[in-house]
Formats: structure tokens, C-alpha cells, sequence
């Protein structure tokens, strides 16, 4: 009886060490999945656009449309994007990295630009959002005017 007692109690206790076991990877299973929604999550932002950034030198001077014009085609060029001429106050630039690709409209006069969202390819835009990366694109464009614009 004793014996059987012994037994029993082991039984137990294996049964709950099995079931805590269980507990737990459940728990590291429920947190992996958390995490792996965490890092998709972390790889959009929201689309990032630059409205009427100045147009300023670091002589004063003023500067008129088609320095602004080759201020911004010379930047984007630098980065690899390439533009196509919408009408005079405004560029379409488009960039091809691997297999993704972005399309954007940037409109300037003398005084001012904006850089706008048109579309893309595989940067999983959705509801406002993208792959991050485009937003690194944009703002790394926007430096490149805004030096070339100040050395004008």
C-alpha cells in the first residue's frame, strides 16, 4: 500500500511537471508569435511626405525655378532616382532598387518643394503605411536638395 502510495504521489507529481511544461511552451510559443508580429509590424511606417520645405542658400540669395529644378534632379540623380518632366513646376522621380520601386511627384517654385507619394512596387503600401525603407529613401533625397540648394 505503501508502495502504491509512493507511486501515486510520483504520478502526481510527474503529471504536474508535465503539464507545467506544457504551460510553458505554450507561453514561449504565444511569445514567439508576438514577437514575429512585432517585426512585421516594425517594418511599416507611415508614408512619409515633405511639404513645402524652403527653398534657402547659404549666401541669402534668392534662387529661381530652374536652379531649383536642377537642385532637385542633380540630388535624385546622386541617389539613383531618375525624373521626368510633369509640367514646370513639377517632377515625377522614380526609383528601381532590386524589386522594389517608387514613385514620387515633386513639385517647386522659387520659394519652396514638396515631395508626394504617387505609388509603388513591393513596399507593401497599405492604408497610409510602407515599408519603411521608402521612408529612409525620402528623407535622404530631401538632405541631398536641401545641400545642393544651400551650395546654390
Amino acid at each position: 500500500m505503501q508502495a502504491e502510495h509512493a507511486v501515486g504521489a510520483r504520478g502526481e507529481a510527474l503529471l504536474v511537471r508535465h503539464h507545467e511544461e506544457g504551460l510553458e511552451m505554450r507561453y514561449r510559443n504565444a511569445l514567439a508569435v508576438a514577437a514575429v508580429a512585432l517585426l512585421a509590424a516594425c517594418s511599416s511606417a507611415p508614408i512619409m511626405n515633405v511639404d513645402k520645405a524652403a527653398v534657402t542658400t547659404a549666401s541669402g540669395k534668392a534662387l529661381n525655378r530652374e536652379q531649383v529644378r536642377t537642385a532637385i534632379v542633380g540630388a535624385g540623380a546622386a541617389l539613383g532616382w531618375t525624373f521626368k518632366d510633369e509640367n514646370q513646376n513639377l517632377v515625377i522621380g522614380t526609383l528601381n532598387l532590386r524589386n522594389h520601386s517608387a514613385v514620387i511627384e515633386i513639385s517647386y517654385s522659387p520659394s519652396d518643394y514638396s515631395v508626394k507619394y504617387r505609388s509603388s512596387t513591393n513596399l507593401d503600401e497599405k492604408g497610409g503605411s510602407i515599408h519603411k525603407n521608402y521612408n529612409g529613401w525620402i528623407q535622404n533625397l530631401q538632405r541631398g536638395i536641401n545641400a545642393r540648394l544651400s551650395a546654390s
